[in-house]
């Protein structure tokens, strides 16, 4: 299930409206030429959703960001916190099912989260 802006307005507009539902402010930076594949659409935002989620959950974050561009037929997702850092995929089903359902369209997440923060996760989406 996704949100009808997303089906009427992109990745980039159900990203900035995920983000301003959001606990802990956001920035978005969506810049994408043109529309992409459903599938990579809505991949693209559950990561998101489920990424702010994460954050106001467990971070304690004062900002987060959302980053995402096309590079070379490549949605590139990245999404920043400056909390305390410390998520592990392998303390929960969390990520690993994030991770997952990257791989089914092909894609894959990265995370980088240092104790002290900050958190990074980084979505590479396959477009061609």
């Amino acid at each position: 299930m996704h949100p009808q802006v997303l089906t009427d307005r992109g990745l980039a507009a159900a990203a900035r409206d995920a983000a301003g539902r959001s606990p802990v402010p956001v920035d978005v930076n969506v810049s994408l030429p043109r529309r992409l594949p459903e599938a990579v659409e809505v991949t693209a935002y559950y990561v998101v959703s489920e990424a702010l989620a994460n954050i106001a959950k467990h971070s304690r974050a004062g900002r987060a960001r959302v980053l995402g561009l096309l590079v070379d037929d490549t949605l590139i997702m990245e999404i920043r916190d400056d909390g305390v850092g410390g998520a592990d995929p392998a303390g929960g089903t969390g990520l690993i099912g994030l991770a997952d359902r990257v791989a089914v369209v092909d894609g894959r997440l990265s995370l980088s989260s240092p104790a002290g923060g900050p958190t990074t996760m980084r979505v590479e989406i396959p477009c061609g």
